[in-house]
């Protein structure tokens, strides 16, 4: 039973780095395929993080900006992106976090910073997690890429 389940275990694994190359056309093209696919969706979730990063560092830095202006002080509070109101500045010691989903925590400024900073570490954390995981995914791809190529060169009649 032993020597079966190590026979049918060796002859599963085609995804070690040596075994890619006993593929056929057919697999390797769908290797390439779906590895091309796949750094595609990490490369989107990358660029997702970079915006989302980008979004916190503003707030970290409005949060500085509004902790320096005085109480009553006249602003633009800003409703959306493009719409903005007249209003004046009530209590700088107390800010509202969006926390995602529509809800907001009122927090002490400190304890916003502290949120905005927490935040934007656990995102360059995943960044650098995807990173590693999407360059392997296109060091395979290209593998697998490289490989078909001179399989195809090698089924093809001499063209020379």
């Amino acid at each position: 039973m032993a020597s079966l389940k190590g026979g049918s275990g060796s002859s599963s694994g085609g995804g070690g780095g040596s075994g890619i190359e006993k593929l056929s056309v057919e697999q390797l093209k769908a290797v390439k395929e779906q590895t091309d696919l796949e750094v595609n969706l990490l490369q989107d979730s990358l660029n997702n993080i970079r915006t989302a990063t980008t979004r916190l560092d503003l707030a970290s830095i409005a949060l500085n900006d509004l902790s320096l202006r005085p109480q009553g002080k006249k602003m633009l509070v800003p409703l959306t992106a493009s719409l903005y109101v007249a209003g004046t500045l009530d209590d700088s010691d107390n800010v509202l976090v969006d926390v995602g989903t529509g809800y907001f925590i009122e927090k002490t400024m400190a304890e916003g910073k502290d949120y905005c900073e927490r935040k934007i570490n656990l995102l360059k954390s995943n960044f650098d997690q995807l990173l590693e995981v999407a360059s392997k995914k296109k060091s395979i791809g290209d593998e697998a890429g490289a490989i078909l190529q001179a399989k195809l060169k090698q089924l093809s009649p001499s063209a020379q």
